[in-house]
Protein backbone atom coordinates (compact mmCIF):
# COMPACT_ATOMS: atom_id res chain seq x y z
CA UNK A 1 0.00 0.00 0.00
CA UNK A 2 1.31 3.02 -1.17
CA UNK A 3 0.70 6.40 0.47
CA UNK A 4 0.40 9.16 -1.69
CA UNK A 5 0.08 13.21 0.09
CA UNK A 6 -2.65 14.96 -2.12
CA UNK A 7 -2.95 18.76 -2.22
CA UNK A 8 -5.17 20.11 0.13
CA UNK A 9 -7.21 21.48 -2.36
CA UNK A 10 -8.03 18.47 -3.82
CA UNK A 11 -9.23 16.95 -0.84
CA UNK A 12 -11.45 19.99 -0.05
CA UNK A 13 -13.16 19.69 -3.78
CA UNK A 14 -14.00 16.07 -3.01
CA UNK A 15 -16.24 16.99 0.06
CA UNK A 16 -17.72 20.21 -1.61
CA UNK A 17 -15.89 22.80 0.48
CA UNK A 18 -13.50 24.75 -1.80
CA UNK A 19 -12.37 27.69 0.26
CA UNK A 20 -13.07 31.23 -1.04
CA UNK A 21 -9.60 32.64 -1.05
CA UNK A 22 -10.19 36.24 0.52
CA UNK A 23 -8.12 39.52 0.47
CA UNK A 24 -7.69 42.86 -0.64
CA UNK A 25 -7.09 44.00 -4.09
CA UNK A 26 -4.59 46.29 -5.19
CA UNK A 27 -7.14 49.25 -5.80
CA UNK A 28 -8.28 48.63 -2.15
CA UNK A 29 -5.05 48.94 -0.78
CA UNK A 30 -4.30 52.28 -2.71
CA UNK A 31 -7.49 53.94 -1.63
CA UNK A 32 -6.75 52.77 2.12
CA UNK A 33 -3.25 54.55 1.62
CA UNK A 34 -4.63 57.84 -0.25
CA UNK A 35 -7.06 57.99 3.03
CA UNK A 36 -4.22 57.36 5.54
CA UNK A 37 -2.43 60.02 3.82
CA UNK A 38 -4.56 62.41 3.68
CA UNK A 39 -5.61 61.87 7.54
CA UNK A 40 -2.01 62.25 7.90
CA UNK A 41 -1.77 65.56 6.23
CA UNK A 42 -4.39 66.56 8.23
CA UNK A 43 -2.94 66.00 11.90
CA UNK A 44 0.59 67.32 10.84
CA UNK A 45 -1.17 70.49 9.85
CA UNK A 46 -3.10 70.75 13.23
CA UNK A 47 0.30 70.17 15.13
CA UNK A 48 1.95 72.46 13.39
CA UNK A 49 -0.80 75.07 14.19
CA UNK A 50 -0.54 73.96 17.69
CA UNK A 51 2.97 74.49 17.88
CA UNK A 52 2.85 78.22 16.29
CA UNK A 53 0.24 78.94 18.36
CA UNK A 54 1.75 77.56 21.82
CA UNK A 55 4.83 80.10 21.03
CA UNK A 56 2.93 82.81 20.24
CA UNK A 57 1.24 82.84 23.54
CA UNK A 58 4.42 82.11 25.35
CA UNK A 59 5.40 85.72 23.62
CA UNK A 60 2.32 87.47 24.38
CA UNK A 61 2.96 86.46 27.85
CA UNK A 62 6.44 87.35 28.62
CA UNK A 63 6.07 90.43 26.58
CA UNK A 64 2.94 91.62 28.64
CA UNK A 65 4.22 90.68 31.97
CA UNK A 66 8.09 92.39 30.76
CA UNK A 67 6.11 95.83 29.64
CA UNK A 68 3.96 95.88 32.82
CA UNK A 69 7.17 95.58 34.70
CA UNK A 70 9.12 98.31 33.14
CA UNK A 71 5.90 100.72 33.25
CA UNK A 72 5.70 100.28 36.42
CA UNK A 73 9.10 101.56 36.92
CA UNK A 74 8.36 104.58 34.59
CA UNK A 75 5.32 104.91 36.54
CA UNK A 76 7.02 105.41 39.54
CA UNK A 77 9.75 107.90 38.79
CA UNK A 78 9.68 111.26 38.45
CA UNK A 79 7.54 111.99 35.32
CA UNK A 80 9.65 115.24 34.38
CA UNK A 81 12.63 113.01 34.47
CA UNK A 82 11.43 110.66 31.95
CA UNK A 83 12.58 110.14 28.69
CA UNK A 84 12.88 108.34 25.56
CA UNK A 85 15.19 105.52 25.43
CA UNK A 86 15.96 101.78 24.67
CA UNK A 87 17.55 98.91 26.61
CA UNK A 88 17.11 95.15 27.63
CA UNK A 89 15.96 92.97 30.57
CA UNK A 90 19.39 91.50 31.44
CA UNK A 91 20.48 87.86 31.40
CA UNK A 92 16.92 86.21 32.65
CA UNK A 93 15.59 87.49 28.88
CA UNK A 94 18.14 87.90 26.61
CA UNK A 95 16.09 87.84 23.75
CA UNK A 96 13.51 90.77 24.93
CA UNK A 97 14.35 94.89 24.21
CA UNK A 98 12.14 97.70 24.92
CA UNK A 99 11.55 100.75 23.49
CA UNK A 100 10.18 103.46 25.47
CA UNK A 101 8.80 107.08 23.36
CA UNK A 102 7.15 109.92 24.19
CA UNK A 103 4.84 111.80 23.27
CA UNK A 104 2.89 115.20 23.70
CA UNK A 105 -1.06 115.26 23.56
CA UNK A 106 -3.83 117.79 22.52
CA UNK A 107 -3.88 118.16 26.39
CA UNK A 108 -0.62 120.48 27.19
CA UNK A 109 0.09 118.43 30.64
CA UNK A 110 -1.13 114.53 29.51
CA UNK A 111 1.83 112.96 27.81
CA UNK A 112 1.73 109.89 25.92
CA UNK A 113 4.62 106.94 27.22
CA UNK A 114 4.59 104.48 24.42
CA UNK A 115 6.70 100.81 25.86
CA UNK A 116 7.43 98.56 22.83
CA UNK A 117 8.62 94.86 23.78
CA UNK A 118 10.33 93.19 21.33
CA UNK A 119 11.77 89.28 20.41
CA UNK A 120 14.82 89.29 18.44
CA UNK A 121 14.61 85.74 17.84
CA UNK A 122 10.60 85.76 16.32
CA UNK A 123 10.50 87.05 12.78
CA UNK A 124 6.82 87.89 12.54
CA UNK A 125 4.51 89.01 15.46
CA UNK A 126 7.89 90.11 17.53
CA UNK A 127 6.44 92.96 19.19
CA UNK A 128 3.94 94.06 22.06
CA UNK A 129 3.13 97.41 22.50
CA UNK A 130 2.03 99.37 26.29
CA UNK A 131 0.71 102.83 26.41
CA UNK A 132 0.59 105.09 29.22
CA UNK A 133 -0.62 108.79 29.61
CA UNK A 134 0.49 110.70 32.59
CA UNK A 135 -0.24 113.56 34.29
CA UNK A 136 2.91 115.79 33.89
CA UNK A 137 2.75 119.40 35.95
CA UNK A 138 5.28 121.74 35.17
Amino acid sequence: MRMTVRPVYEEMEEMGTVPILRGFTLLEVMIAMAILAIALVAVYQSQSQSISMAGGSRFLTTASLLAQSRMVEIDAADPREVAAGNGDFGEDFPDYRWQVEIGDTEIDVLKKISLTVTNSRMVVRNSFRLILYKVVLR
